[in-house]
């Protein structure tokens, strides 16, 4: 998997671009100390979404996959498969199903959701995030297996 060039304005074409974490992060978590910093947030959250089981999706979006030189955090959309129960989600893991706390401790806005509860279908659930937060639309990024 390849991820697109950059449109003029920074951003990912329109899209929802899959890629690996070793994809990603060589993309987008090098260059200035700020990107590399959130790379690793990404990567860390990455690693206990795994931990806590039932991802059926791993949405990455955001300024983080822009070329916006220092992006202040990373921002993830999970979509659960339908047996997860957040409560049952012990350990560090927790942080992910708790907003408040993740951008406490780990430096993210993470939004969840369990499939069956997505709005207008998870296809749907996903593709919302490529709007931008003053308006238009930009390309997102799904993690996937190597």
């Amino acid at each position: 998997m390849s991820l697109p060039e950059f449109e003029p304005s920074g951003d990912l074409p329109l899209g929802i671009h899959r890629a690996t974490l070793r994809e990603v992060l060589s993309r987008f978590g090098t260059g200035s100390l700020q990107r590399i910093v959130v790379g690793e947030r990404l990567d860390r959250i990455y690693q206990m979404a795994r931990v806590a089981g039932h991802v059926r999706r791993f949405i990455a979006f955001g300024s983080f996959v822009t070329d916006e030189p220092g992006p202040n955090d990373v921002d993830v959309f999970l979509v659960m498969d339908d047996a997860f129960e957040a409560d049952a989600v012990s350990g560090e893991a927790r942080l992910l199903f708790d907003h408040a706390a993740a951008d406490a401790h780990l430096g993210a806005s993470v939004f969840w959701v369990p499939r069956l509860a997505a709005f207008g279908g998870e296809e749907n659930a996903v593709q919302f995030w490529q709007v931008k937060r003053g308006g238009g639309k930009r390309g997102i990024v799904e993690i996937v297996e190597e």
